[in-house]
């Protein structure tokens, strides 16, 4: 198929989002997945893997050698897991230009137009470009995106399907997951010169962090920390408990020192200069924020496909956290780059359906576009 048939496409979409494809739901996962594979079809060389009970895939042309052993100038990435929804979210509904799904925007309709883009360009490419499917990114993508890196997967440049209307996402924060433990003494309550209180130790160092990092009431790029939970094992009122804990998850741009290349155990000391004595802070989590430069050719290239398609392809950078980081991590260059839509995680979750051909077509034209971008196979 030549031509964009956009009733055609969201017809498939349609199918692809009615796949609960949840993390507590294994089979569904692969149904998705084998839907995708289908989708693409027969002509290209497909590599399994599991890990976690999370499936994915690499879908690339033909080559001589193993997808470990040599790397990909191009491999667009996608994610076909989502988050839980009620069981209506997964009957796709269509309102004037909005697609509603769950799933719609985060991320099924850009990773089936990265399927098209690819299935219809990648035999003829004069380099090796790859399609990478994972099912995991809603729970942390390291069975996934990770998992397939540490197999030997590598790639030039990363373009992942993430809703971006066509804007290009050249910076994500990193996300590190903390617990603030609190040791104390138990005690009866109308004694308390017998014990020492681990809650109050708790809560005074999770202040101090939080003057440090005030809970943010507008959209800044710096670093902010969430207070998740507080908990102790405590039971009764009149008893000082002698054990707390804290969650902390805690998103900082590369730009914040105290976190960004540091070790756990040099953020874990960093934290710690917060807590009372009796507080320990444990880093249980940490991934790299990740970055891409501006300047890069490829970005160059994305831009001016996004421009023929009348976009203005503008800088976003991005909160949360993506897959991006694990390429970042192995200084491989790599973007988010998507439909539009709204509602990401909500109830009213959609797709922009006026940008999903103008998205597959600036894939096309980058793929396809003139001159020498990537080296030959």
């Amino acid at each position: 198929m030549d031509d964009f048939d956009l009733d055609w496409f969201l017809s498939a979409a349609a199918e692809l989002l009615a796949i609960p494809s949840t993390a507590d739901q294994p089979a569904e996962l692969e149904r998705a997945l084998d839907y995708v594979l289908e989708f693409v079809g027969p002509d290209f060389e497909v590599t399994r893997f599991e890990s976690g009970g999370k499936p994915s895939a690499l879908v690339y042309a033909g080559r001589t050698s193993p997808p470990e052993e040599v790397p990909f100038s191009l491999i667009l990435n996608g994610h076909l897991d989502v988050v839980p929804a009620a069981a209506g979210q997964f009957r796709p509904r269509r309102d004037g230009y909005r697609l509603y799904a769950r799933g719609a925007q985060d991320m099924k309709i850009s990773a089936l137009a990265e399927a098209l883009a690819f299935r219809q360009l990648a035999a003829a490419l004069p380099y090796p470009v790859a399609l990478q499917l994972v099912t995991d990114e809603e729970v942390g993508g390291r069975n996934g995106t990770r998992y397939q890196l540490e197999r030997g997967v590598r790639g030039q440049f990363v373009i992942i399907g993430e809703t971006s209307r066509l804007r290009i996402v050249t910076d994500s924060k990193g996300m590190l997951g903390v617990t603030l433990r609190a040791t104390g003494r138990g005690a009866h309550s109308a004694y308390q010169w017998f014990g020492d209180n681990a809650l109050v130790k708790l809560v005074g160092s999770v202040e101090r962090v939080l003057a440090r990092y005030p809970v943010a009431t507008a959209e800044e790029w710096r670093t902010t920390v969430n207070l998740a939970r507080i908990d102790t094992p405590n039971q009764a009122r009149n008893q000082i408990p002698a054990a707390a804990e804290a969650w902390l998850d805690i998103r900082f741009p590369s730009e914040d020192h105290d976190f960004s290349g540091r070790s756990a155990s040099e953020v874990a000391a960093y934290l710690q200069t917060f807590c009372e004595p009796g507080v320990t802070a444990v880093v249980d989590s940490l991934d790299a924020p990740h970055h891409t430069d501006r300047d890069r050719p490829e970005i160059g290239r994305l831009r001016a496909a996004a421009l023929a398609q009348g976009y203005q392809p503008d800088f976003l950078r991005k909160h949360g956290a993506g897959d991006g980081r694990f390429y970042g991590a192995l200084g491989i260059a790599a973007v988010a780059f998507g439909v539009g839509g709204d509602g990401q995680h909500g109830a009213d979750e959609y797709a922009e359906i006026s940008t999903i051909e103008p998205y597959y077509r600036a894939l096309r034209q980058f793929l396809a576009g003139p001159g020498q971008l990537f080296c030959p196979r």
